[in-house]
């Protein structure tokens, strides 16, 4: 799924539309002062909303780099397309979330304490931990499509800065809303897995045995060929890749 400008609007609007009207049947306004709270009850669901997205969307990340899923498992067909569109609705709620607390004044975030940290009227900490986290997605999501920008190698790397970044969203979401106590097992259940997730693919990749790589003539050959080559094994001369013509199925 390839999201371009129209595809994030329509979703953002449609998300937008949803918000309004759960916020609607959940919080009627009977009173005045209901009437001044639902928007910061609709931006606290935005952003329990775009939480979970973002750890859905990391756990499939996560298990697309395993290094098992390139050998045993092979789900990336699966699992890629799922991961992308986890990215667009991410972005849909976490826009209507910073957009909401930005001009609600019963939330006391303001504009400027909801892009700059440590400018919040609210808890500035906490909510200077999320527009980092904000910023550091925003990061990872520019540099996940324009890869080019990036010298050869670096794309991988900075795409699992997306780890810290729920680590810190995971931090904003337990200590920014007033009622963090209340949603603690939905946090652990969210964010331990999310820790073992990422522990087990390290783990796996740091003791993965790899593959022995003869040398000859003082050069090391490749271990890996292409699906359509296979090593020429004559003894006592350096190994060369010999091409196996593949008939099509």
């Amino acid at each position: 799924m390839r999201a371009g400008v129209a595809t994030l609007v329509i979703i953002g609007s449609i998300a937008a539309l949803v918000a309004l009207g759960i916020t609607d049947h959940v919080l009627p306004a009977t009173d005045p002062r209901t009437l001044s709270v639902r928007p910061w009850v609709a931006a606290r669901a935005m952003g329990i909303t775009a939480y979970l997205m973002l750890g859905l969307q990391i756990a499939a990340g996560l298990l697309l780099s395993h290094p098992r899923n390139t050998s045993e498992w092979r789900k990336t067909k699966q699992v890629f397309p799922w991961h992308e569109m986890l990215t667009v609705f991410t972005w849909a709620f976490l826009a209507l979330h910073v957009v909401l607390l930005a001009i609600d004044s019963y939330a006391n975030v303001g504009i400027v304490g909801a892009l700059v940290p440590g400018f919040s009227g609210y808890r500035p900490i906490p909510v200077g931990l999320g527009s980092v986290a904000l910023y550091a997605l925003i990061f990872t999501a520019a540099t996940a499509k324009w890869t080019r920008l990036l010298p050869a190698g670096w794309w991988l790397k900075v795409h699992r800065f997306g780890v810290v970044t729920f680590l810190m969203a995971w931090v904003h979401a337990v200590l920014a809303g007033s009622d963090g106590a209340a949603l603690t097992p939905l946090y652990l259940a969210t964010g331990v897995p999310i820790l073992a997730g990422t522990a087990h693919r390290w783990w796996t990749a740091r003791t993965r045995p790899q593959r022995a790589v003869p040398a000859l003539a003082g050069h090391a050959v490749p271990a890996i060929t292409t699906a359509n080559t296979v090593p020429n094994t004559v003894p006592n001369r350096r190994l060369t890749p010999v091409a196996v013509p593949v008939e099509e199925s």
